[in-house]
């Protein structure tokens, strides 16, 4: 089974990423993953791998937020980072996301968990690893998607338009040092995993990621789920 990873990336983010990616280390990557979905359970299905940048176009990418791994879990990824589909049961960072959501905008929690709303607005919900084992957090880490989900960062930073990047925890916060554009807007803090969830509390990003957008002259972004 072989797998074209530039291929199936929608045009517009193929040619922003392909001047900035190793085609000798995106070949190993593709032939890592292929393997992997042809010999393994991996999450998300194959058909979902790219959804982020499906739903959200280059052109139209105003957000990030960053997420590092899929749920690994049966039926939870499905490409957006922090999402999952209609009717799967609220991770518990999901949870505290839409708790957040509450507190900062008024907006009550939703029952469902698929962010896809907010992606067709230009949020980039992006892994920084976009496959893992089934039940094996982190176990696709070090095998080269790193290095792609970097040149998506490194590609956002090279628009005009101001772009709002949220980091959340010390792992994405380590992606900062990609973002050098003074038109752009970073928003950090932690996690809102259930293990940093009480600095995660108060920090208001949304609130914060559509002031950002105003004061650039775009639109806010509408976060109310169904």
């Amino acid at each position: 089974m072989s797998l074209d990873l530039m291929e199936s990336l929608p045009g517009d983010w193929r040619e922003r990423l392909d001047p900035l990616l190793d085609p000798i280390a995106t070949a190993a990557l593709e032939a890592y993953v292929a393997a992997e979905y042809a010999e393994q359970t991996v999450y998300p299905p194959r058909a979902d791998l790219f959804n982020a940048f499906r739903h959200c176009s280059y052109e139209n990418a105003r957000v990030l937020i960053l997420g590092q791994d899929p749920y690994h879990g049966p039926g939870q990824a499905h490409g957006l980072s922090f999402s999952v589909r209609e009717g799967v049961r609220l991770p518990p960072s999901l949870r505290n996301i839409y708790k957040e959501l509450a507190a900062d905008l008024e907006i009550p929690p939703a029952k469902s968990g698929d962010l896809t709303p907010w992606a067709d607005q230009g949020v980039l919900l992006l892994n920084a690893v976009l496959t893992v084992r089934a039940g094996e957090a982190g176990a696709h880490a070090g095998k080269g998607w790193e290095d792609f989900t970097d040149a998506a960062i490194r590609a956002l930073n090279d628009k005009t338009d101001r772009v709002v990047f949220v980091l959340w925890g010390a792992y994405a916060r380590k992606k900062a040092r990609f973002i050098t554009g003074p038109q752009h807007t970073v928003i950090e803090s932690a996690h809102p995993s259930p293990l940093s969830a009480k600095k995660f509390f108060g920090t208001r990003p949304f609130s914060a990621v559509n002031k950002a957008l105003v004061d650039a002259g775009q639109t806010e972004i509408d976060w109310t789920l169904a």
